[in-house]
């Protein structure tokens, strides 16, 4: 077990989609907050063909022991092939934010 925190991003095709991630994710403590971020657009090569879209980002606040389960839950709840899900340690922060981020995720994953 660690107690390293993590910043979850994950791209969202519309609002319903980034809600009902981040509320499972939150419901089932495998993160402590999640937020969504509005109005991204999002250029990319898929299939051979470079893609324009607009999206929503999550950014969600978890932890290492949690990652695994952030992960499985993106990967059951989200419409796309191959989502964005790529994990930030993070270095620093409010002390007291922190532990928190770890209570609400401590040993309560699924």
């Amino acid at each position: 077990m660690t107690n390293q925190h993590l910043m979850v991003y994950c791209t969202c095709p519309d609002r319903d989609t980034a809600t009902r991630i981040a509320s499972a994710l939150v419901e089932r403590r495998q993160a402590a907050c999640a937020n969504i971020v509005p109005g991204l657009v999002s250029i990319y090569r898929w299939e051979g063909a470079v893609q324009q879209d607009g999206e929503e980002l999550l950014l969600i606040k978890t932890t290492a022991d949690a990652y695994e389960a952030v992960e499985a839950s993106i990967l059951e709840l989200h419409p796309y092939e191959l989502p964005e899900v790529i994990a930030v340690p993070l270095v620093r922060g409010l002390a007291g934010y922190l532990a928190w981020v770890r209570e609400e995720t401590a040993g309560k994953a699924e």
